[in-house]
């Protein structure tokens, strides 16, 4: 195969920059799973990092509600 079919620049300036055009190309052919990934990170670091009690006792609440939606779908 050639870097022509597979549409890629024959020749990059850096191995840096060959990911970082991988990388775009990646957002934008996946674009939900991205912002699916983005938002589960970001939850993720806040119930870590960042999230006080009553923060946790409302996110029970809501996972709970949430799982019981879940399980009516399938």
């Amino acid at each position: 195969m050639t870097d022509k079919k597979m549409g890629r620049p024959a020749v990059y300036e850096s191995s840096t920059t060959a990911q970082n055009e991988a990388n775009k190309r990646w957002a934008e052919k996946n674009k939900e799973h991205k912002k699916y990934l983005n938002y589960r990170s970001t939850s993720r670091s806040f119930i870590r990092k960042l999230a006080t009690e009553e923060d946790l006792k409302e996110l029970i609440s809501l996972i709970e509600e949430r799982s019981k939606e879940i399980g009516k779908e399938g």
